[in-house]
């Protein structure tokens, strides 16, 4: 049963890291292209989760976590340097 529900919300995430490249290739405005990028992230953290859970080890959800503090602070980075101009005062 669990095998089901795993390939259902592969199904899910892959559909909605589709829907989000859409958007970050035709976005209206450069928001919305940061918000696609940080959602991805977020729909990459829950793909290495569920890897993690089918394969049954805990090394999927230490590279989690890495890949969503780099994901924070890309988003971050990004924000300030559309809002400022630079990154790095």
């Amino acid at each position: 049963m669990i095998d089901y529900a795993l390939a259902f919300a592969f199904g899910c995430f892959a559909i909605g890291l589709l829907l989000n490249l859409y958007r970050l290739a035709k976005g209206p405005t450069v928001a919305d292209r940061v918000l696609a990028l940080d959602t991805m992230v977020i729909n990459g953290i829950a793909v290495l989760i569920l890897y993690g859970i089918a394969k049954g080890t805990t090394v999927y959800f230490e590279a989690a976590l890495l890949f969503a503090m780099v994901g924070f602070i890309s988003t971050v980075a990004y924000c300030r340097f559309i809002l400022r101009g630079d990154i790095i005062e």
